[in-house]
């Protein structure tokens, strides 16, 4: 067991198993060459980073996927002939030349280069390539049809412009603007507009812009320059900023002959910033106001007439209320005279008529109630002898009564009892005194007999 362990140790200190070890030196030369006999190609690409030394000049060429240090000799570099400027940051470049590598030393490091042969300015051609491949791959997105999309106000009271705070578009458009009789709010969002930091400044501007919910419209301006110069403009970040925005966005770059990938994603595309202007208000405020004052003045001058012609017609009709009135009073007053005859006639032949109905009512009431009468009478002579009998019964039995009422009234009554020998004490008060104590109390009594009244005195006695 412990020699198993012993030998992974010594596999594990030998490492994996590859060829080698080289010198380094001497894979670095092998790596050169390998580099060296790389395809030799063409690319395109802006400038950064450019510098000098005494025997070359280096830069990156980069672009929107990626960069590459490129390096070229100043020999090579004077043989190209290139206009004065034409090598500086930002300028966009073909480079022809291929990958190469310095193995470096004891006192150097190694490094990889693009070794440029030949450098020339990159054509409208190349440009152009460029920027057809990136507006085919928008199109494929449907990112060309959104801002088309967006409603845009006929009068905006706030307008969002992203331009050079020093460039003509920005005085063209303000002109445009006054020309239009527009008096809304102008933000401004100044941006560079033409190197290699334009595009992201422009695209801040953007979206600085919609953020702020009062911006109804954004105009993209800049002035016109060669494809080199706009290429800012064709940005694949910014323009997919711009068709992502919700506000509509007008673009004014460059002039008639110019065409720039903002131009198709913007909501819509104008020539120049004049143009811009007309389309970021489609409503001509100032021409509105001048239709507005000539319909007004039509107005004015067509009520003058009316008035007139009301007034004239009114004068010549001054007249003929006053026969009107006259011709209807005549009509009433026949109307009325025959509203009164009619009356009086109707009137006579109501009366009549209810004197006949009364008549006959009333004879036919009196046949009625002598009808009753009679019946009542009859009624009355066949009842009589009932009631008499019927009275003397009631008479009889009224009779018995009281005389019961009477002899029961006549046993309760105190005088009876006076009658048979008894007294009433009464007080002077004429109340009865019903005890000896009261008898006391009250000194001097009254004794009521059946005959009369009989005054005493209390006395007390020994018993």
């Amino acid at each position: 067991m412990s020699e198993e362990r012993t030998s992974l140790r010594q596999s594990a200190r030998r490492g994996p198993q590859l060829p080698g070890p080289f010198p380094v030196g001497r894979y670095a030369q092998r790596l050169r060459e390998k580099m060296r006999e790389l395809a030799r190609v063409q690319l395109v690409g802006e400038v950064t980073g450019f510098g000098r030394s005494r025997v070359q000049a280096y830069f990156e060429l980069r672009d929107a996927q990626g960069a590459i240090p490129c390096s070229i000799w100043l020999d090579d570099l004077e043989r190209c002939e290139l206009p004065e400027g034409a090598l500086r940051d930002g300028a966009e470049l073909v480079v022809a030349g291929g990958p190469d590598y310095y193995p470096g030393g004891p006192a150097s490091s190694a490094s990889f280069t693009f070794r440029a042969t030949d450098v020339r300015p990159a054509g409208e051609g190349d440009l152009i390539a460029r920027l057809e491949a990136l507006r085919k791959q928008l199109r494929a997105e449907g990112l060309c049809e959104l801002q088309k999309q967006l409603p845009r106000p006929q009068l905006p009271k706030t307008i969002g412009v992203v331009t050079a705070e020093q460039g003509a578009a920005r005085r063209d458009l303000t002109a445009g603007l006054a020309r239009r009789g527009w008096g809304g709010t102008v933000v401004w969002a100044f941006a560079p507009v033409q190197d290699r930091h334009a595009a992201p400044a422009i695209t801040a501007a953007l979206q600085g812009l919609a953020a702020r919910p009062e911006v109804e419209v954004i105009v993209v301006a800049r002035g016109g320059g060669s494809l080199a110069d706009l290429w800012a403009f064709c940005d694949e970040t910014l323009c997919r900023t711009v068709a992502m925005l919700r506000v509509p966005v007008i673009s004014a770059v460059g002039h008639e002959r110019d065409r720039t990938l903002i131009d198709d994603v913007a909501a819509v595309a104008c020539s120049t910033p004049t143009h811009a202007a007309e389309a970021a208000v489609p409503l001509d405020c100032a021409g509105a106001r001048r239709e507005l004052r000539r319909t007004a003045a039509a107005l004015r001058r067509a009520g003058e007439e009316a008035v007139g012609d009301r007034a004239h017609r009114l004068g010549l009709l001054a007249r003929g209320p006053e026969r009107a009135l006259r011709k209807q009073r005549e009509a009433l007053n026949q109307r009325i005279r025959e509203v009164r005859a009619a009356s009086e006639r109707g009137i006579e032949q109501r009366v009549e008529f209810q004197g006949r109905i009364a008549g006959v009512v009333l004879t036919r009431a009196r046949r009625r109630a002598l009808e009753a009468v009679r019946a009542a009478a009859e009624a009355d002579a066949r009842r009589a002898p009932a009631l008499e009998r019927a009275a003397r019964l009631s008479l009889q039995r009224r009779r018995e009564a009281l005389r019961r009422a009477a002899v029961a009234l006549r046993a309760h009554d105190p005088e009876r009892t006076l009658e048979r020998g008894y007294a009433l004490v009464e007080g002077p008060d004429s109340e009865p005194v019903t005890g000896a104590a009261a008898a006391r109390a009250a000194g001097e009594l009254a004794l009521r007999f059946a005959d009369g009244r009989v005054r005493a005195r209390v006395e007390e006695g020994d018993g």
